[in-house]
């Protein structure tokens, strides 16, 4: 059992950088892949991004490559996407997620977190 908990939501402006975290409790966390949702307002969830238990597999989705960053830490059971050049279009709630597949298909990860807001303004 994995439980996850986002942080680091807000307003900023286009351009502008964000850092969100994602505190995971339970014993697996370092074997699980880790990946990071969007979800627009009508819209259904997205991939962004997602990393390997080590860290050495990393995905993007093509709209956020270049400018966002998905890293983790498994001594402190944490999960980060650092977010830059960011643009109106990037407004959506993020969700955190944990599976054991590596993978952009949001089905395929067993624990979601609850999701913070992000709101970028032109």
């Amino acid at each position: 059992q994995v439980q996850l908990e986002e942080s680091g939501g807000g307003l900023v402006q286009a351009g502008g950088s964000l850092r969100l975290s994602c505190a995971a409790s339970g014993r697996t966390f370092s074997s699980n892949v880790m990946g990071w949702f969007l979800q627009a307002p009508g819209k259904e969830r997205e991939f962004v991004a997602a990393i390997s238990w080590s860290g050495l597999i990393i995905d993007y989705a093509d709209s956020v490559k270049g400018r966002f960053t998905i890293s983790r830490d498994n001594a402190k059971n944490t999960v980060y996407l650092q977010m830059n050049s960011l643009k109106p279009e990037d407004t959506a709630v993020y969700y955190c997620a944990a599976g054991a597949t590596f993978s952009r298909e949001k089905s395929l990860y067993d624990y979601w977190g609850q999701g913070t807001q992000v709101t970028v303004s032109s």
